[in-house]
C-alpha cells in the first residue's frame, strides 16, 4: 500500500521532533489542548447544524392547518 509507506512511524517521529523544535517543549501540551477544544467545538457545531437542518425539514413537511 502506497500511503502506508509514506505515513509510517518514522515520519511520525520526524514530525514530532520538528514540532518540538518549532514550538518548544512547553508549548506542545497547550497546542494539543487547543486542538482538542477546537475539535470538540467543531463537532458541536456540526451536531447543531444537523439538528437545525432536521427540524427545518420536519417543519416544511408538515401540512398547514390553514389550507
Amino acid at each position: 500500500m502506497f500511503f502506508g509507506e509514506i505515513f509510517g512511524p518514522d515520519l511520525l517521529i520526524v514530525v514530532i521532533v520538528v514540532a518540538v523544535l518549532v514550538f518548544g517543549g512547553s508549548a506542545i501540551p497547550k497546542l494539543a489542548r487547543n486542538l482538542g477544544s477546537a475539535k470538540s467545538e467543531f463537532e458541536k457545531g456540526i451536531k447543531t447544524a444537523k439538528n437545525a437542518a432536521a427540524s427545518d425539514v420536519t417543519e416544511t413537511k408538515t401540512p398547514d392547518a390553514d389550507k
